[in-house]
């Protein structure tokens, strides 16, 4: 069930929304897909069974935007901890990741980290769209507040959603990852907008933190890809259901 933290106290007076990325207004594609259009890309056709292995051995070893990998390389360690402040070391810590899963396929840890560098290795969710279109109609501005290393407007622009978002917080960016209250109030700085009247939607406690930059919150439950997220709640906070 979604939960919200200190929602303000009346609806009408939020003038602005900043919304998390992954698992909240999207989700990335389903795992034997991923490793199926990977391995594609570097001229293998993997079959469905094999895949299927593989990509459960990948997911277990670390998948960027997947469940947080089992155990973490040494050599890895200190890319790990950046990487979401630096481009190099969120593309160092998830090929480093995939390379320790044996595979016979030549380039598939690049070629399963470059998934996520388009559009097609995503999907919105299908609640995203309605949800920003109904701000934006609105007049309630809004920014999407991301720990990531990698720029996501693109996907944005791909997706025809580019025009719905007004500013993108990303923390390899902006040097400040959530929940640190700097990344929330740089985002609000974006939209002009006063904290204590903006709305903070994301589905992990570091998305709460909003809190503590003076931001109401409210956490919504990740969705599998495909299936509506509850973006709606959001709405009504807002004033605009």
């Amino acid at each position: 069930m979604p939960h919200a933290t200190e929602p303000p106290q009346s609806a009408r007076l939020v003038e602005a929304v900043l919304f998390d990325f992954h698992g909240t207004l999207a989700q990335v594609e389903d795992p034997v897909t991923w490793v199926m259009a990977a391995a594609a890309a570097c001229g293998t056709e993997l079959e469905r069974a094999k895949a299927t292995i593989l990509a459960d051995r990948l997911v277990t070893a670390g998948r960027a935007g997947g469940p947080l990998p089992h155990r973490v390389p040494p050599q890895l360690a200190e890319h790990w901890a950046d990487r979401d402040l630096y481009a190099h070391s969120h593309r160092a810590a998830y090929t480093g990741l995939a390379a320790t899963v044996h595979t016979d396929v030549e380039g598939l840890a690049d070629a399963l980290y470059d998934r996520l560098l388009v559009a097609d290795g995503w999907l919105p969710y299908p609640d995203t769209e309605p949800t920003l279109r109904r701000l934006h109609d609105a007049g309630i501005k809004v920014a999407v507040v991301s720990n990531i290393g990698f720029d996501i407007r693109p996907h944005f622009a791909h997706w025809g959603l580019n025009g719905l978002v007004d500013a993108f917080a990303l923390s390899y960016e902006v040097g400040r990852t959530k929940p640190d209250p700097a990344i929330f109030l740089r985002a609000c700085g974006m939209l002009g907008a006063d904290p204590e009247r903006t709305l903070m939607v994301g589905d992990t406690p570091a998305d709460a933190g909003a809190v503590k930059a003076g931001c109401a919150a409210l956490v919504l439950p990740a969705a599998e890809a495909g299936r509506t997220n509850g973006l709606g709640a959001t709405l009504a906070l807002a004033g605009c259901a």
